[in-house]
Protein backbone atom coordinates (compact mmCIF):
# COMPACT_ATOMS: atom_id res chain seq x y z
CA UNK A 1 0.00 0.00 0.00
CA UNK A 2 2.86 2.12 1.10
CA UNK A 3 4.71 1.53 -1.90
CA UNK A 4 1.95 2.35 -4.59
CA UNK A 5 1.23 5.61 -2.78
CA UNK A 6 5.14 6.72 -3.39
CA UNK A 7 4.15 5.37 -7.12
CA UNK A 8 1.79 7.77 -7.46
CA UNK A 9 3.59 10.80 -5.82
CA UNK A 10 6.46 9.96 -8.17
CA UNK A 11 4.24 9.99 -10.76
CA UNK A 12 2.81 12.82 -10.08
CA UNK A 13 5.89 14.66 -9.55
CA UNK A 14 7.50 13.26 -13.16
CA UNK A 15 4.24 14.80 -14.63
CA UNK A 16 4.89 18.39 -12.83
CA UNK A 17 8.46 18.43 -13.87
CA UNK A 18 7.74 17.59 -17.76
CA UNK A 19 5.35 20.37 -17.87
CA UNK A 20 7.17 22.96 -15.89
CA UNK A 21 9.43 24.01 -18.56
CA UNK A 22 6.29 24.00 -21.06
CA UNK A 23 3.87 26.36 -19.17
CA UNK A 24 6.78 28.46 -18.41
CA UNK A 25 7.75 29.01 -22.00
CA UNK A 26 3.60 29.30 -22.42
CA UNK A 27 3.64 32.32 -20.30
CA UNK A 28 7.07 33.44 -22.02
CA UNK A 29 4.89 32.99 -25.32
CA UNK A 30 1.95 35.14 -24.44
CA UNK A 31 3.97 37.75 -23.20
CA UNK A 32 6.30 38.00 -26.04
CA UNK A 33 3.49 37.37 -28.55
CA UNK A 34 1.64 40.50 -27.28
CA UNK A 35 4.44 42.39 -27.50
CA UNK A 36 5.07 41.40 -31.39
CA UNK A 37 1.11 42.21 -32.04
CA UNK A 38 1.63 45.71 -31.37
CA UNK A 39 4.92 46.00 -32.76
CA UNK A 40 2.85 45.24 -35.68
CA UNK A 41 0.12 47.66 -35.28
CA UNK A 42 3.14 50.08 -35.09
CA UNK A 43 4.57 49.00 -38.21
CA UNK A 44 0.90 49.32 -40.12
CA UNK A 45 0.57 52.61 -38.57
CA UNK A 46 3.65 54.02 -39.76
CA UNK A 47 3.42 52.33 -43.12
CA UNK A 48 -0.16 54.87 -43.78
CA UNK A 49 1.22 57.51 -41.96
CA UNK A 50 -0.98 57.55 -38.80
CA UNK A 51 1.97 58.91 -36.42
CA UNK A 52 -0.52 60.48 -33.69
CA UNK A 53 -1.60 57.49 -31.80
CA UNK A 54 0.01 54.58 -30.99
CA UNK A 55 -0.59 50.74 -31.35
CA UNK A 56 -2.14 50.49 -27.82
CA UNK A 57 -4.75 53.37 -28.80
CA UNK A 58 -5.39 52.29 -32.15
CA UNK A 59 -6.17 48.80 -30.59
CA UNK A 60 -8.50 50.01 -28.38
CA UNK A 61 -10.49 51.57 -31.24
CA UNK A 62 -10.43 48.78 -32.78
CA UNK A 63 -11.81 46.53 -29.94
CA UNK A 64 -14.31 49.15 -29.12
CA UNK A 65 -15.49 49.08 -32.87
CA UNK A 66 -19.54 49.32 -33.07
CA UNK A 67 -19.84 49.32 -29.55
CA UNK A 68 -20.72 52.17 -26.91
CA UNK A 69 -18.81 50.87 -23.94
CA UNK A 70 -17.15 52.42 -20.70
CA UNK A 71 -13.69 51.69 -19.43
CA UNK A 72 -13.50 48.93 -17.39
CA UNK A 73 -15.81 47.20 -19.84
CA UNK A 74 -12.24 47.82 -22.19
CA UNK A 75 -10.21 46.76 -19.39
CA UNK A 76 -11.99 43.20 -18.97
CA UNK A 77 -12.40 42.99 -23.17
CA UNK A 78 -8.85 43.76 -24.13
CA UNK A 79 -4.89 43.34 -23.44
CA UNK A 80 -3.25 46.50 -22.84
CA UNK A 81 -0.24 45.48 -21.37
CA UNK A 82 1.33 48.03 -19.48
CA UNK A 83 -1.44 50.82 -20.38
CA UNK A 84 -3.67 52.97 -18.60
CA UNK A 85 -6.90 52.46 -20.12
CA UNK A 86 -8.12 55.95 -19.19
CA UNK A 87 -5.62 57.57 -19.97
CA UNK A 88 -5.73 56.39 -23.52
CA UNK A 89 -8.91 57.23 -23.86
CA UNK A 90 -8.43 60.54 -22.74
CA UNK A 91 -6.19 61.07 -25.50
CA UNK A 92 -8.44 59.58 -28.10
CA UNK A 93 -11.62 61.92 -26.86
CA UNK A 94 -8.60 65.20 -27.30
CA UNK A 95 -7.62 63.37 -30.82
CA UNK A 96 -11.09 63.14 -31.85
CA UNK A 97 -10.82 59.42 -32.45
CA UNK A 98 -13.39 59.02 -29.53
CA UNK A 99 -16.75 60.69 -28.57
CA UNK A 100 -18.02 60.09 -24.90
CA UNK A 101 -21.18 60.97 -22.78
CA UNK A 102 -22.50 60.16 -19.45
CA UNK A 103 -24.31 57.37 -18.92
CA UNK A 104 -28.32 57.75 -18.77
CA UNK A 105 -28.59 55.25 -16.06
CA UNK A 106 -25.03 56.04 -13.79
CA UNK A 107 -24.15 59.44 -14.25
CA UNK A 108 -20.66 58.25 -12.75
CA UNK A 109 -19.71 56.16 -15.50
CA UNK A 110 -18.87 57.63 -19.03
CA UNK A 111 -19.38 55.66 -22.27
CA UNK A 112 -17.08 55.73 -25.19
CA UNK A 113 -17.79 55.38 -28.60
CA UNK A 114 -15.91 55.76 -32.36
CA UNK A 115 -16.50 59.28 -33.90
CA UNK A 116 -15.78 58.87 -38.36
CA UNK A 117 -12.02 59.29 -37.47
CA UNK A 118 -11.97 56.64 -34.64
CA UNK A 119 -13.67 54.31 -37.11
CA UNK A 120 -10.82 55.07 -40.26
CA UNK A 121 -8.19 53.75 -37.65
CA UNK A 122 -10.18 50.48 -36.89
CA UNK A 123 -10.83 50.14 -40.33
CA UNK A 124 -6.84 49.76 -41.15
CA UNK A 125 -6.53 47.52 -38.25
CA UNK A 126 -8.68 45.52 -39.67
CA UNK A 127 -7.62 45.21 -43.30
CA UNK A 128 -4.32 44.84 -41.62
CA UNK A 129 -5.72 41.61 -39.98
CA UNK A 130 -7.57 40.25 -42.82
CA UNK A 131 -4.35 40.95 -44.68
CA UNK A 132 -2.42 38.50 -42.00
CA UNK A 133 -5.80 35.97 -42.66
CA UNK A 134 -5.19 35.75 -46.31
CA UNK A 135 -1.32 34.38 -46.34
CA UNK A 136 -1.73 32.79 -42.34
CA UNK A 137 -1.95 29.78 -43.68
CA UNK A 138 0.73 29.79 -46.79
CA UNK A 139 3.17 31.92 -45.53
CA UNK A 140 2.73 31.05 -41.60
CA UNK A 141 2.24 27.36 -41.77
CA UNK A 142 -1.07 28.05 -39.00
CA UNK A 143 -3.83 25.89 -40.09
CA UNK A 144 -7.60 26.77 -38.98
CA UNK A 145 -7.23 23.95 -36.94
CA UNK A 146 -4.22 24.86 -34.89
CA UNK A 147 -5.69 28.23 -33.94
CA UNK A 148 -8.90 26.92 -32.60
CA UNK A 149 -6.47 24.21 -30.78
CA UNK A 150 -4.74 27.09 -29.63
CA UNK A 151 -7.71 29.04 -28.83
CA UNK A 152 -9.01 26.07 -26.20
CA UNK A 153 -6.10 25.74 -24.38
CA UNK A 154 -5.43 29.94 -23.73
CA UNK A 155 -9.25 29.66 -23.26
CA UNK A 156 -8.80 27.36 -20.05
CA UNK A 157 -5.59 29.14 -18.82
CA UNK A 158 -7.36 32.19 -18.66
CA UNK A 159 -10.18 30.34 -16.74
CA UNK A 160 -7.50 28.37 -14.59
CA UNK A 161 -6.08 32.25 -13.84
CA UNK A 162 -9.15 33.77 -13.00
CA UNK A 163 -10.04 31.20 -10.58
CA UNK A 164 -6.58 31.46 -8.89
CA UNK A 165 -7.60 35.47 -8.18
CA UNK A 166 -11.70 34.80 -7.79
CA UNK A 167 -10.66 32.37 -5.07
CA UNK A 168 -7.15 33.13 -4.21
CA UNK A 169 -5.77 29.41 -4.46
Amino acid sequence: MANQATAQTIDENSAEDAIHPIYLRTLTLIERLHRQLLDVIKDELERVDQTDINAVQALLLYNIGDSELTAGELRSRGHYLGSNVSYNLKKLVEAGYISHARSERDRRSVRVSLTTAGFAVRDKIDGLFNRHLQSLEKVGDVSGEMMNGTNVTLERLERFWADQIRYQL
